[in-house]
């Protein structure tokens, strides 16, 4: 006598396969409603920046599109439509254009000793100079002082009658130089401050990046008998290529920047050969009272530094296709 279990191991086997599609549907029921939950805490953690982030930097920069397109003014005055006019006024603008051209001239001064000296500096440190905590100390201090503090140190220091600028041009037999009052050298000693000012983030980064180059090569470099130029060029700046592209940028977009120490060091007075493109703005709006142009002019500089910012992306793109 024989039983037929077929039937009963089949009904086991639906009844399983019942139980493992509900719970997997449970599960995957519990499994979004846990996504939804998370998703929720992340926008709680997210919602104090997405407000200031709107507040202090979206709402800004519509705002000041719009009165770029108004005759808006600081006494609150105006705020009429007047279209493209401020932007085809300072287009034609003489002294936006200089002062565009202060900038760049500023720019091209200060970045490259900015560059140049930072990797000297790193390069002294990393290869074993004495007393290295004492060096980086110094080198990097004055980057934590306030643009204030910076400036009224330079100003002493290129005093006509009692700086150390020309108590050095003396000693070696030159004549003193008003440096901040000539225009021909008000440029260069607002130059010689931010290099030596800002100079010290620059070398941190450097800094950085040496001691992430593997010392084995340098090893092997000895083994096959280069000497320390040869391992500096072949080995050293080849590997700090990213970095000092990096720099550049950072750089380059600070410098163009140019306002603070400028404005102080020259007691606020408006030079022909230093006034940048920033201290325009500010003088066309909070002494010209002429918001809707300061706001044209603003950006006007913020298309020049979108169209730098493009072209730089563009050639760091050819330079990573090209290695």
């Amino acid at each position: 006598m024989t039983l037929d279990t077929s039937s009963g191991r089949t009904g086991i086997a639906d009844t399983a396969a019942t139980r493992t599609i509900v719970t997997g549907q449970r599960g995957g029921r519990h499994r979004h409603v846990g996504d939804r939950g998370e998703q929720r805490i992340a926008w709680g953690f997210l919602a104090p920046f997405l407000v200031a982030f709107a507040l202090f930097l979206v709402w800004p920069l519509l705002h000041g599109l719009y009165l770029s397109f108004t005759d808006q003014s600081l006494t609150g005055t105006g705020g009429s439509f007047v279209g493209v006019a401020n932007y085809v006024e300072a287009l034609g603008d003489p002294v936006m254009w200089r002062s565009l051209g202060n900038t760049a001239w500023f720019t091209v001064l200060s970045t490259v000793p900015l560059v140049v000296l930072a990797l000297v500096m790193a390069l002294l440190v990393h290869r074993g100079l004495p007393g290295q905590w004492l060096w980086r100390l110094s080198f990097f201090m004055p980057y934590l002082l306030a643009s204030t503090v910076i400036s009224q140190i330079w100003v002493w220091i290129f005093n006509p009658q009692i700086g150390a600028a020309n108590g050095l041009l003396e000693a070696v037999g030159l004549e003193p130089i008003a440096w901040l009052q000539n225009p021909d050298t008000n440029m260069l000693a607002i130059v010689i401050a931010t290099v030596w000012w800002t100079v010290g983030f620059n070398f941190l980064l450097y800094l950085a990046a040496l001691q992430n180059i593997p010392e084995t090569q340098y090893e092997a470099a000895s083994i096959d008998g280069a000497g320390e130029w040869r391992k500096l060029f072949s080995i050293t700046i080849p590997q700090l290529g990213q970095i000092t592209l990096l720099i550049v940028i950072l750089q380059v977009l600070a410098s163009l920047k140019l306002f603070d120490q400028a404005y102080q060091m020259l007691g606020g007075i408006a030079s022909e050969t230093t006034r940048s493109i920033v201290q325009y703005v500010y003088e066309a709006g909070f002494v010209g009272y002429r918001f809707g142009y300061s706001a044209a002019i603003s950006y006007v500089f913020f298309a020049v530094i979108v169209l730098i910012g493009v072209v730089q992306a563009l050639a760091t793109r050819r330079r990573k296709e090209h290695s």
